[in-house]
């Protein structure tokens, strides 16, 4: 069993940036994929950006070039460096991790850009 703690999320401006940590309970090393995926009001969860465990990267169109993942498999954690924030990157994001065919979700985080 896995366990995935979100944190970071927050109130920033148009043009600011945030980090998200996901800290697992158990070691990340054995993953298969991490990823942090969004769920703004009234839409559909949708993909930020994944990592392999051979450290491939994929990233939505809308962040590309903005934001960034990165793990630490020392801390058991996977970070989503936001920059360049817009309005429409608010929403809540969950990170998830799949390992051994299992998908583990985290509760959230929520991000709110204001204008």
């Amino acid at each position: 069993q896995v366990q995935l703690v979100e944190s970071g999320g927050g109130l920033v401006q148009a043009g600011g940036s945030l980090r998200l940590s996901c800290a697992a309970s158990g070691s990340i090393f054995s993953m298969n994929s991490m990823g942090w995926y969004r769920q703004a009001p009234g839409k559909q969860r949708e993909l930020v950006a994944t990592m392999t465990s051979g450290g491939t990267t994929n990233y939505a169109a809308s962040v590309k070039g903005r934001f960034s993942i990165t793990t630490d498999n020392a801390k058991n954690t996977v970070y989503l460096q936001m920059s360049s924030l817009k309005l429409e990157d608010t929403a809540v994001y969950y990170c998830n991790l799949l390992r051994g065919g299992m998908l583990y979700w985290g509760k959230g985080t929520l991000v709110t850009v204001s204008s």
